[in-house]
């Protein structure tokens, strides 16, 4: 008694497919196997997987302004996917500025003290003279009008070096915005103001409508262009957004 297949106990021989004829469960030649559709083969892609050189099905590219979930990351047009500044870096730029502009002060304001100085010592003096004297009468006359003259050159001095101080921050901030997108401390702190639309420089218009908005909130005791500045933590957009950069369609990004 031989032992055959146990899968096969009546010890017979299994039938083969007739020569040249595939047997049952193998795909005839030309026809994919089962398990792919019709026309594709082996190796290929099914359903529901994109070929090569496609996104994934539901994978959609995010439109320029699209904030990323809650990471500061934003997709700007023409820069793709950049981080948005912070406000510490954003006000760590800012004292960066005002050190700046605060030593020009101090340098229109010392020019200003020396003048005055200079002026003072070309008062009269009429201490050597005799005060019952008619001389000292018209010396002290004569002192009085240096005084007065000496304190209007004083003040006219300072008020224009005041107003060349106030034109040369303006051109700082509003040309170094229009034409480079940074002023020396945002370029200390790597961050650029660009527009929101296409990731360029605010040019001329846009970074003067910038400028200029906190500038008129300080003729209200500065308390103004301190709003003015801290707007951005009022902005529900994730886009750290201050009103000056909503007028002027800007955003401060992360270089």
């Amino acid at each position: 008694m031989s032992f055959g297949d146990p899968n096969n106990p009546y010890g017979q021989q299994p039938q083969q497919p007739p020569q040249g004829q595939p047997g049952y469960g193998y795909p005839q030649q030309g026809q994919p196997g089962y398990g792919y559709p019709q026309g594709q083969q082996p190796g290929q892609p099914g359903y529901g997987y994109p070929q090569q050189g496609q996104q994934p099905y539901g994978a959609y590219p995010q439109a320029p302004g699209t904030l990323q979930a809650n990471n500061g990351m934003i997709n700007v047009h023409g820069l793709g996917t950049v981080q948005i500044a912070t406000m510490g870096q954003r006000f760590l730029a800012r004292l960066i500025d005002g050190v700046i502009i605060s030593v020009l002060y101090f340098i229109a304001a010392a020019i200003g003290l020396a003048g005055a100085f200079n002026a003072a010592d070309d008062i009269r003096d009429c201490s050597g003279i005799d005060p019952l004297t008619p001389a000292y009468e018209t010396c002290v006359n004569e002192s009085l009008n240096d005084s007065v003259e000496a304190s209007s050159g004083f003040f006219m001095a300072f008020l224009g070096a005041m107003l060349i101080l106030a034109l040369l921050t303006l051109l700082y901030e509003w040309l170094m915005i229009s034409f480079l997108g940074a002023t020396v401390g945002k370029m200390a702190l790597g961050l650029r103001v660009v527009r929101e639309s296409n990731g360029q420089v605010p040019g001329l218009g846009g970074g003067f409508i910038r400028y200029i908005i906190p500038i008129v909130g300080a003729f209200l005791c500065y308390i103004g262009a301190v709003l003015v500045f801290l707007s951005p933590f009022f902005d529900n957009s994730g886009k750290l957004q201050g009103w000056h950069d909503r007028a002027a369609g800007t955003l401060v990004i992360k270089k």
